[in-house]
């Protein structure tokens, strides 16, 4: 299964843009008119659909609903639709019955209104160019259509998640580097730190000049206390720990899709920013401050990204 974007679009017309295995229409509808369709979307937390038909399509939109909702998952999708009368029956030959009628129509309606104006000679041509028009059925060239060019919007769409896939995963790899480094930097802060206390106890007690040997041990031991209290209250080692194991989950859940992706990677993304704050609280020196802030400017790009995934 794929990773799809919610970000897509595709249009075609028929005649000219069904696929060889695509069904025929009729060649009565062909001759008379052309139809036009486009689909495009972007993101959104649920499917929303929305239609956009001329008259002689409007009848259609419940099968064209199906057809969108057994292929889409999310998305905030519009679909425009339009029948164009071809160049061949814009100067339609009136027929005589077309002819016939009309001149009834205007000799009944002069004998109410004498001062009504005949018909003239664009009026015949137009309703020469629509007659039989809206017995025409436009469903089966509308459903070819249709079906083709759902194709080629799942292909961009497919072809956007696969793009922000990649981008997904470099940035975990980045997040993982930037993990390895903060790893050895707590051990050496806690060394750094017990020595550090060490030294100003014994320096405190070289001060006073009468340092017995129990009062040194006692101050050591506080050193000791001292320094283990505080590689406590730095130690990110959880943290590290549950933040590749929630890379982990985003790794794997862009290899193998399942459902609705962009919500689940969402959840993951907002515990992967809760650790990344944490390590930032938790930091004792700069270069871990440094990681911290690096880890959720990716984080966020991440974030950002996985709003258009389906």
């Amino acid at each position: 299964m794929s990773v799809y974007s919610m970000t897509g679009y595709a249009t075609g017309q028929w005649p000219g843009a069904l696929s060889s295995n695509a069904a025929e229409p009729s060649s009565a509808t062909s001759t008379r008119s052309r139809i036009g369709l486009e689909i495009r979307s972007v993101n959104s937390r649920f499917l929303d659909l929305s239609f956009r038909l001329s008259d002689e399509l409007r009848a259609h939109e419940p099968a064209l609903r199906e057809l969108l909702m057994a292929k889409l998952r999310r998305g905030k999708v519009e679909v425009r639709a339009a029948v164009e009368a071809s160049a061949s029956s814009q100067l339609r030959d009136p027929s005589p019955k077309l002819l016939q009628r009309l001149a009834s129509l205007q000799d009944s309606t002069r004998t109410w209104l004498p001062d009504a104006s005949a018909f003239s000679m664009a009026d015949v041509l137009r309703l020469a160019a629509g007659e039989g028009q809206g017995t025409q059925d436009h469903r089966e060239a509308l459903l070819a259509l249709a079906t083709q060019v759902l194709t080629d919007f799942m292909g961009s769409r497919e072809r956007e998640g696969a793009k922000l896939a990649s981008m997904l995963q470099g940035h975990t790899a980045q997040l993982r580097a930037l993990a390895a480094r903060a790893q050895p930097l707590v051990p050496q802060l806690v060394a750094q730190q017990r020595q550090r206390f060490l030294e100003r106890w014994n320096e405190a007690l070289g001060l006073t000049g009468s340092a017995a040997t129990s009062g040194a041990e006692g101050a050591q031991d506080r050193a000791l206390q001292e320094a283990t209290a505080f590689a406590i209250r730095i130690d990110v080692a959880e943290e590290i720990t549950r933040l590749l194991a929630h890379l982990d989950e985003i790794d794997r859940l862009l290899a193998k899709p399942k459902g609705e992706l962009g919500k689940r990677l969402d959840f993951v993304i907002q515990e992967l920013h809760r650790e990344a704050n944490t390590l930032g609280s938790k930091s004792a020196v700069l270069e871990m401050t440094q990681i911290s802030v690096d880890m959720k400017v990716l984080i966020e790009q991440m974030r950002e990204q996985v709003q258009n995934l389906e």
